[in-house]
């Protein structure tokens, strides 16, 4: 897995890869402009912050998450190795944010308000997730954010429990996903049932947006 932001602003010149989760237990080592961040008691990898990346990358223009190609994810990992680091990036280019089928939505058995839900992905794949939007139920098409996602404010999806339940994604809100009108308040985004968003296929923001497009 690797996410990648780019925030000039307020970081300067430099990007972030993500590899891993952070941990209790995290340290830091610095070589060169490229400093791993990692677990200290299980020596994994949690990501990397290159600073000056324009003189590894070229310019980079967009401000966010940034989906890396495999040939800049090749010259980061040539750095790496320039530094002394293990060359341990990989490009992930598939989109995080998938028209999902909410095939099945059962009570939570330690809430009164959370359902468990089986959700087709892409490639007709399942997952569990677990929500608590109120207005949850089977057989809706929804936005799901994948294991991996960046949400539009920086929360990054990973997979997690809900009161002892597995969840792996989130079901997501027209809020949550900063579509412009998108009314401010719980509910997942329940999509049209007609062929505009095709069930395993990324989801078109732009698409989206017109959702709430009230003119």
């Amino acid at each position: 897995m690797l996410i990648s932001s780019y925030n000039p602003t307020e970081l300067g010149d430099v990007l972030v890869c993500i590899l891993n989760p952070d941990s209790e237990t995290q340290s830091i080592e610095t070589k060169g402009n490229v400093t791993r961040i990692f677990d200290s008691k299980t020596n994994v990898t949690l990501g990397f912050n290159f600073k000056e990346v324009s003189q590894i990358l070229g310019k980079l223009t967009k401000n966010g998450q940034i989906v890396l190609t495999a040939q800049q994810v090749a010259k980061l990992n040539d750095y790496l190795k320039e530094n002394e680091f293990s060359p341990e990036l990989e490009p992930d280019t598939q989109s995080k944010f998938i028209v999902g089928f909410v095939e099945t939505a059962e009570p939570h058995p330690d809430s009164d308000h959370l359902l468990i839900t089986q959700t087709i992905v892409d490639q007709d794949k399942r997952v569990q997730i677990v929500s608590g939007s109120p207005n949850m139920k089977a057989k809706i098409k929804v936005v799901v954010a994948k294991v991996g996602a960046m949400m539009p404010n920086g929360l990054i999806i990973w997979p997690g429990q809900l009161r002892g339940v597995d969840s792996f994604g989130m079901i997501c809100s027209g809020r949550e996903l900063q579509l412009p009108n998108a009314p401010q308040k719980k509910g997942a985004l329940i999509l049209p049932e007609n062929d505009d968003f095709k069930i395993g296929t990324p989801f078109d923001f732009v698409r989206g947006a017109k959702l709430f497009n009230t003119k």
